[in-house]
């Protein structure tokens, strides 16, 4: 798979706009700061290819790109953001049962937690959309590169708990400033979509 020939498809703002085109979808979810913009773009070895905010809470849609012709990465919208309306959190909530109500739009879940911090209750919340689909989830524990070595494995085995994820979930230490984890995820994005 070439990860540089990637180019942006649309953003869908309603369900009659999701991509049903059969190809392999890679769905990203995660805390509105949580660094999931910088792991698409680590991916991806681009800069600024999801756009990285100031602000957090810029995914405000379902945000398609196109790797290679080959699949979808999927940009869902940042959770768990206080300074957002509430009718904008209702709104992206909406969105998302929508989605997640097909599950068939899931090929693999990439769910993005912060590696330093216990997952929060949205954190769980998504995790659990994510089960509801019956397809593969990995969840990804970003910022690995601000841990200290022996916070690693406590940490991975309380994001694992919290999430109540079954033992066939990897939960892969990740750092999207270093690219540390970049090739297994890629690994394991290439596996589920069997390309």
């Amino acid at each position: 798979m070439n990860v540089n020939n990637a180019v942006f498809v649309t953003s869908a703002v309603k369900p009659a706009s999701f991509i049903r085109d059969g190809l392999p979808s890679i769905v990203f979810a995660g805390k509105s700061n949580v660094g999931k913009s910088s792991v698409i773009n680590r991916l991806l070895n681009r800069k600024n290819f999801a756009r990285v905010g100031a602000a957090p809470g810029k995914t405000i849609h379902v945000n398609y790109f196109r790797i290679d012709e080959k699949l979808y990465f999927v940009d869902l919208p940042g959770y768990g953001y206080a300074k957002v309306p509430k009718a904008e959190r209702d709104r992206w909530g909406r969105l998302m049962e929508a989605f997640f109500s097909e599950p068939e739009l899931v090929t693999l879940g990439v769910m993005i937690v912060d590696a330093r911090h216990k997952p929060t209750a949205d954190d769980v919340t998504m995790a659990q959309w994510f089960k509801s689909t019956m397809r593969p989830m990995v969840v990804v524990a970003n910022k690995l590169d601000k841990l200290k070595k022996n916070e690693i494995e406590p940490n991975l085995a309380c994001i694992r708990e919290t999430l109540e994820l079954p033992e066939e979930t990897t939960v892969l230490p990740f750092s999207a400033e270093k690219g540390e984890g970049r090739e297994m995820l890629l690994n394991l994005i290439c596996k589920a979509a069997q390309i």
